[in-house]
């Protein structure tokens, strides 16, 4: 997966409620009270799993990208503050593994927020950390309950401020820039696997991406992160109910409706086999 920083010299770049409250009786929540307490609590996870001795050498592998990865996001918070900082978010394993490094970083970089009364004692090292985290959800075609959940739950965890639009990628970013014009990059967590993803780069206008981060699963499912029950159910790639089935890959032998989890996929080139486009 590569983590991408969509510059605002963008050439550019309401979800419907379909059964989202049954579908959220299966969703985990975390609860965490604050912006702030998630980055610390995303910033320990990530730093237990740095700190374990790997077991196999897809861990290590796997570690080794979220230090490349968190220097990049580092890179990034050094360039825009904030409040000109977005994410693309549409609940999907390589978002939530983006997001998830973000809020690590996070959790460096500012300084806890202060009680309403307390007095500042000077100038502090570090700046004053955010209440929220902008974010857009580009909705797709007839969305899968279980997504819209999984976007609505995980944001609350999160603490994210999402603006949602029914309309085409390109669209849609659009009509947020124009919305939001203090926004100057967005984050885009992008596979090598998908269109165009082994092209990326670090920062570029529009088309950029970060390092490889090998495999999703082993860091959401390492590091105990909730993610949408779709991944369960052998879905491996999210788009909308009209152009996405479980991956054949992943059918049960001797079974024509049971799929094993999307965490036993092995080869990454296979993982857009459930999308019809």
């Amino acid at each position: 997966m590569t983590i991408s920083v969509h510059e605002s010299r963008l050439r550019t770049l309401p979800v419907p409620s379909i059964g989202v409250h049954a579908a959220a009786k299966a969703v985990m929540t975390i609860g965490h009270g604050s912006l702030y307490e998630a980055c610390v609590a995303m910033r320990e996870k990530v730093d237990a799993f740095l700190a374990e001795e790997p077991a196999t050498p897809l861990l290590r592998r796997v570690q080794e990208q979220v230090r490349i990865s968190a220097r990049v996001v580092d890179e990034a918070l050094e360039r825009y503050r904030p409040e000109e900082i977005s994410i693309s978010y549409n609940g999907g394993k390589d978002c939530l593994v983006m997001l998830i490094v973000l809020l690590a970083c996070y959790a460096r970089r500012y300084s806890p927020p202060k009680p309403a009364s307390s007095v500042a004692n000077g100038p502090t090292r570090l700046a004053p950390f955010p209440e929220t985290l902008h974010a857009v959800y580009i909705v797709s075609t007839d969305p899968f309950a279980e997504v819209d959940a999984f976007v609505e739950s995980s944001s609350a965890d999160y603490h994210l401020d999402v603006a949602r639009f029914l309309l085409p990628m390109k669209k849609g970013l659009e009509v947020f820039k124009a919305e939001n014009p203090s926004i100057r990059a967005i984050f885009v967590g992008t596979r090598r696997t998908d269109p165009h993803g082994e092209k990326l780069k670090h920062f570029d206008p529009t088309d950029a991406g970060w390092p490889d981060f090998m495999r999703i699963h082993p860091f959401t499912r390492h590091l105990d992160i909730p993610y949408c029950s779709l991944y369960d159910q052998g879905y491996t790639s999210l788009g909308g109910r009209r152009d996405t089935v479980p991956n054949p890959r992943l059918k049960k032998q001797g079974s024509e409706h049971e799929f094993r989890p999307a965490y036993e996929l092995i080869d990454d080139d296979e993982e857009r086999l459930g999308r019809y486009k």
